[in-house]
């Protein structure tokens, strides 16, 4: 095992391992936990509480999880006096598989973001978020029943690898004036510029974790969102080197919207899954008025990152979103909401993105029976309208329960 500096890892655990490039999962395997910010402390103890419950549950005690906690955030400053100490980059890659609260984004200096810092740091290039309704949520559309999708989102690229200079400083004078001289650009003198970088690379291992997540779970499709028409060198591009990953690492899988209909007059040949695109402002609409048309979404990061909130917003908002961020080994699960400061400590607020993200790393174990039993013991606890008070105050006829009680109401129903 690695060293540390200030933690000590459970000897009552095993490490999750690689073999012949699959995860290769023990009966007791160590997980690292970071609690996180704000409301990190009161999420993660209630998620903690029904994942163990559940896979007590499931496996009559054959399986457990043993947490091991480490750092990041207002926590970590306080016990190593930096927000990332290398002792929890450490203890995610040697033990593969992690789960995480909310962090608080440092204002001004230092790092721009914790958790993008985490996903590049680790290389965990594909954000992944399924979006599904769970009956009884309150939502805004008629039929938030018909988005069912998995949006893979890349991670390390686009806006997060932007490059900025801002207005009137030295260095964008000299970006500005070699553009407009060498390259025959006219940009006003008095703008920022920002670059943003779409790699063959990172398109195509990210489009090819989709289409093997649509092939390993009886996906129909996988859509390629991109805004392509207006930067094609890049957002095209990554349509174009999407299609062509496509057909060559899986040739008889896959087969392309345009080639159903020139070859097989619209109708899909059993057996294969979907490659096909879409223009992002189009598919806002359309997530929107065809939502059982999409099922798997690879697209760039800044699309992603809109249509994941969009899609959310659907089925009951971000309380209800899990994420992922996973790289080609390592998986890093998180909720997808913020710190929530002014709720901290308060035990009010709804845990169920992480618990959903939770149920995401157990997927990611092997462990799918004890995840659907926390998927139906939450849909369960919604019908029976004993909810947190987001869920609550949209509610006709519900009880208002803490954090802690939504999730003993979760067990009970396991």
């Amino acid at each position: 095992m690695a060293k540390y500096k200030m933690i000590t890892p459970p000897t009552n655990g095993t490490p999750i391992t690689i073999v012949d490039k699959k995860l290769k999962v023990p009966d007791n395997p160590i997980i690292p936990v970071i609690e996180g910010d704000g409301i990190g402390s009161d999420i993660m103890k209630a998620c903690r509480r029904v994942v163990d419950a559940a896979i007590e549950k499931t496996y009559n005690g054959r399986k457990q999880i043993v947490w091991f906690d480490i750092y990041a955030g207002d926590a970590a400053l306080k016990m190593y006096g930096e927000v990332l100490p290398r002792d929890t980059f450490k203890a995610i890659k040697e033990f593969i598989v992690a789960l995480k609260g909310p962090l608080t984004t440092p204002v001004g200096g230092g790092y721009r973001s914790l958790n993008v810092t985490l996903r590049q740091a680790l290389n965990l290039y594909a954000c992944v978020r399924p979006v599904r309704y769970f009956q009884g949520v309150p939502s805004p559309v008629k039929h938030p029943e018909k988005l069912n999708v998995v949006i893979f989102r890349e991670n390390t690229e686009d806006v997060y690898a932007g490059i900025e200079w801002p207005k009137g400083t030295k260095e964008v004078k000299k970006v500005i004036d070699f553009l407009n001289k060498r390259m025959k650009t006219k940009i006003r003198a008095d703008s920022g510029i920002g670059i943003k970088p779409i790699s063959v690379t990172g398109t195509q291992r990210l489009v090819s974790k989709a289409i093997r997540y649509a092939l390993d779970n009886g996906r129909r499709s996988v859509t390629l969102v991109h805004k392509g028409n207006i930067m094609k060198y890049t957002e095209g591009a990554f349509r174009d080197w999407g299609y062509k990953i496509a057909a060559k690492r899986f040739p008889d899988e896959t087969i392309s919207e345009a080639e159903i209909w020139d070859k097989y007059n619209g109708k899909c040949p059993d057996g294969k899954v979907i490659i096909k695109d879409r223009i992002a402002d189009s598919m806002f609409q359309q997530i929107l008025t065809r939502s059982d048309e999409y099922d798997i979404i690879a697209t760039p990061n800044l699309n992603g990152d809109y249509l994941s909130d969009a899609c959310a917003a659907q089925v009951g908002g971000l309380g209800m979103a899990p994420g992922g961020n996973i790289g080609d080994y390592v998986g890093l699960f998180e909720a997808t909401h913020g710190t929530a400061p002014k709720y901290a400590g308060k035990d009010m607020v709804n845990p169920s993105s992480l618990i959903l993200s939770a149920v995401m790393m157990l997927n990611y174990l092997g462990w799918k029976e004890a995840g659907l039993a926390i998927e139906k013991a939450i849909e369960k606890t919604i019908l029976q309208k004993t909810v947190t008070y987001d869920l609550e105050r949209l509610m006709e006829g519900a009880t208002k329960v803490s954090t802690s009680q939504y999730a003993t109401h979760i067990i009970e129903n396991l």
